[in-house]
């Protein structure tokens, strides 16, 4: 009965990802309402209308300044996660959302602009925990044949949050001057109907067995997740990862850059994150109600237009889910990236032809969705399942506190430069993401090994070469796990102290 893992994973990714995804388009309906109701609070301030460059500066730190508690969040989760666990902390994050939601809905109501920009920013500290938290605790409550499956539902809800977030944002919904308030109140409903779930399924089995070293917990854990009464063969999993790790602690960010068994591994996560970021889609949504016009579509149908990219990556979103154990991770990552390569240079073609024929335009709004389907079928998703695939136990949360950092700065950066690209560049923007998605399918497809259906142990190994580490034989093996000593105060102390890849 895989009801457990299932919902662990639904409700785990609704008061998490989802809210990341909805956080993303929110704030594109109501924005004139909000600039509006900036000048109205200065005018009662100040006695005087806000300046025109003021009130854009206020509105770019409202939306950019997600990104910097996003990256806060990702500093602050490996510690967090130390203290209350995985599950722990995505309950505790709720808290960040229900308080977010209370001051960006009551900010008009408090005559207070300042109340809607530090909402913005406590929002964004709890994207950045639960992007970080949600995959780790996805990857290790699944059994390996599934571990993909379960880790897309991070990617699906969050294209699910950006398609409720347009939805919301219709003129009949709530995207009126009298309603905005009430889309921003909607945010507290995941996190509280996860505040209803999320306490009664089990934490990780591999974060109780490993780090809290509670065997019985852990086997319980995995029966629930799993739904059968015979675990043993997933306790043995996890007991032989446990061996073949030297370091049994917890690795701090410093250990893991300078530990040369995973270094590609971190190469790897740091350059798919980048490129997860700024491979171009963020530009893509400041572009496509300007392309939408230019096509001539009235002014008044845009936000229903404007649906249907938000259907069509929560369509390729699914589509990836259901495929990617089939396929694997390496073969959707390098096509996604290779497809939306493809995808931006028509579209470069096609802005240039804009004018020429009245039929252009349509051609570029179907290659925008072209390049939401081929980024949302793999780079929208994967690198996020990859962190947690790539690092062991003791290395993931630093590993995903680096990944999170790579991924905040790289969304901030994108939503900063990318103005002034477009502005030197005109149409010929898109060609910078084009260079980036060619790179990314190269690196990839050089370096990445597969990792569907391979233990965490598996995974490393499989890194070993091209990190220059030998890869112990069984024997070595045997060798490890007897020179371990107990101490005298009970804790486990390494003998011969052999420094290999695990």
């Amino acid at each position: 009965d895989p009801s457990c893992l299932l919902s662990a994973a639904f409700f785990g990714a609704l008061g998490s990802s989802f809210l990341y995804g909805y956080n993303l388009s929110v704030v594109n309906a109501p924005a004139s309402y909000i600039k509006a109701f900036y000048n109205k609070t200065w005018i009662e301030r100040y006695g005087e209308p806000i300046g025109a460059e003021s009130v854009t500066l206020l509105w770019s730190i409202t939306v950019s300044i997600f990104a910097i508690g996003g990256l806060v969040g990702a500093l602050c989760v490996s510690l967090i996660i130390k203290v209350l666990g995985r599950k722990g902390t995505l309950l505790l994050n709720n808290s960040f959302a229900v308080v977010a939601a209370l001051l960006l809905s009551l900010g008009e109501k408090s005559h207070s602009f300042e109340m809607l920009i530090i909402g913005r920013l406590i929002m964004g500290v709890d994207s950045g925990i639960a992007l970080s938290a949600l995959p780790m605790y996805l990857g290790e409550i699944s059994p390996r044949h599934i571990r993909g499956f379960i880790g897309q539902f991070n990617s699906i809800l969050i294209c699910l949050g950006v398609f409720t977030g347009q939805v919301l944002g219709l003129p009949e919904l709530l995207g009126q001057e009298s309603r905005w308030n009430y889309l921003f109140a909607f945010l507290a409903l995941p996190a509280l109907l996860q505040l209803c779930v999320l306490p009664f399924l089990p934490e990780s089995p591999r974060f109780l067995l490993m780090e809290r070293k509670d065997e019985a917990a852990a086997e319980r854990a995995f029966q629930r997740f799993l739904g059968k009464k015979d675990v043993s063969q997933e306790l043995e999993e996890v007991h032989a990862e446990a061996r073949a790790q030297v370091n049994l602690n917890t690795i701090t960010v410093l250990q893991l850059l300078r530990n040369p068994a995973v270094r590609w591994q971190l190469i790897t996560v740091i350059i798919t994150m980048a490129s997860y970021q700024l491979c171009g889609l963020n530009a893509i949504w400041y572009y496509t109600n300007g392309i939408l016009r230019e096509a001539g579509f009235a002014e008044n149908i845009l936000p229903y237009i404007t649906l249907s990219t938000g259907a069509i990556e929560t369509l390729a979103a699914i589509i990836s889910g259901l495929v990617i154990e089939r396929i694997g991770r390496k073969p959707l990552l390098i096509f996604g990236f290779s497809a939306m390569a493809v995808f931006f240079s028509l579209l470069t073609v096609f802005l240039n032809f804009q004018n020429t024929m009245s039929w252009m335009p349509y051609l570029s709004y179907i290659c925008i969705l072209a390049v939401i389907a081929s980024f949302c079928s793999g780079p929208g998703g994967i690198p996020f399942i990859l962190t947690g695939e790539l690092f062991e136990q003791s290395y993931r949360p630093a590993a995903f506190m680096i990944a999170g950092t790579v991924n905040w700065l790289s969304n901030f950066a994108v939503g900063l430069l990318f103005p002034f690209i477009q502005e030197a560049l005109q149409t010929f923007a898109f060609l910078v993401f084009v260079v980036v998605c060619i790179l990314a399918s190269i690196y990839l497809y050089i370096i990445l090994p597969e990792t569907k259906n391979k233990t965490f142990v598996d995974i490393s190994q499989s890194f070993a070469k091209i990190n220059k580490i030998p890869v112990p034989t069984p024997s070595q093996e045997m060798e490890l796990v007897l020179s371990i000593t107990p101490e005298k105060n009970g804790k486990v102390q390494d003998v011969t102290k052999m420094e290999s890849s695990f």
